[in-house]
């Protein structure tokens, strides 16, 4: 494996927070991005406290923290930034994986455009945590994972793989997704802007907040932030965690500033640590003492031995 699970779910999370934040040039996001990354904290720990999706247990957690959605124009992108722990949680179960997604988007709303935006980030997340993204077959495989849909997706994502194929640079791509501010072009400049520097994160993430087109100046804020967030978010899951900029990552240790509601940096690690050991099956001791303090146990001779991928969760 060239990246361990827990790698690339820290990358996943980090991606997404970095390609936003880059994409304010290190502002503060609007308050709403910020809801709906507190909205994917809560779900990540009520994934880590049932070991399992309870949509319920979801919205008392966002009810209680008074989170509510608001009703704007980029309400898709924070659905996907929200659903991030579903996809991550069933990355190795394709048909688990398209089920939860479905379920959890029905908190908010059924709108086809939306469903399919998340179905595609959410699939190119889980090949490449399986280590399964093959970059000359992502678009194809992504398209048969939507199945038949009226949305534009597809069509869009077609024009990235024959963009890519072309060797077509990012003036053209910009050209070609950046006229309107819409779900479709948003999912294909990421896409682009990923598959375009598969192997170098930095470069990526830079990529979708540069406007040297003129066509784009006017749209930059919000659709850069969208395209960063997604681009981020792919490019953190194949390359991990060590594929990020030690600097940047330095940065914010350094900083430990809040973020997406948590108190600092390094509690969003711990939370991400702690979300891989609960999707792997790790059986914390701690949360269950009384179980393994029986007469005559010896915990210091407690060991558990299984094969790989046999304990789990779920």
């Amino acid at each position: 494996m060239r990246y361990s699970p827990i790698s690339r779910f820290r990358g996943t999370f980090l991606g997404a927070f970095l390609g936003g934040s880059l994409a304010t040039g290190g502002k503060m996001q609007s308050q709403s991005y910020l809801d709906f990354g507190r909205m994917a904290i809560l779900g990540t720990e009520s994934l880590i406290a049932l070991g399992r999706l309870d949509l319920d247990d979801w919205i008392a957690r966002q009810q209680q923290e008074s989170l509510h959605l608001p009703a704007t124009d980029d309400l898709s992108i924070k659905i996907i930034i929200a659903t991030l722990p579903v996809a991550l949680f069933f990355h190795e179960n394709p048909i688990k994986l398209r089920q939860n997604l479905l379920c959890v988007l029905k908190v908010w709303e059924d709108d086809p455009l939306v469903r399919d935006g998340t179905l595609a980030v959410a699939y190119a997340i889980a090949l490449a945590l399986t280590e399964k993204l093959n970059p000359l077959t992502l678009i194809p495989q992504t398209i048969a994972f939507l199945g038949e849909t009226p949305t534009s997706i597809p069509k869009k994502l077609l024009k990235v793989q024959n963009l890519l194929e072309q060797g077509a640079g990012l003036s053209k791509a910009q050209a070609e997704f950046a006229k309107e501010e819409e779900l479709s072009n948003t999912i294909a400049m990421a896409f682009y802007c990923f598959l375009s520097t598969l192997e170098d994160f930095r470069l990526a993430v830079l990529r979708t907040n540069h406007n040297g087109n003129s066509q784009v100046q006017d749209t930059k804020s919000l659709s850069s932030q969208a395209t960063g967030i997604i681009t981020g978010t792919l490019s953190g899951a194949y390359n991990g965690i060590a594929g990020i900029p030690v600097n940047w990552q330095v940065l914010l240790l350094q900083k430990n500033s809040p973020v997406w509601g948590l108190t600092s940096f390094s509690q969003m690690l711990q939370l991400t640590d702690a979300f891989a050991a609960v999707w792997s099956g790790v059986y914390n001791i701690a949360l269950n003492p009384k179980e393994l303090t029986d007469e005559g146990c010896d915990m210091a001779l407690l060991s558990v031995y299984a094969a790989p991928r046999v304990i789990r969760s779920r």
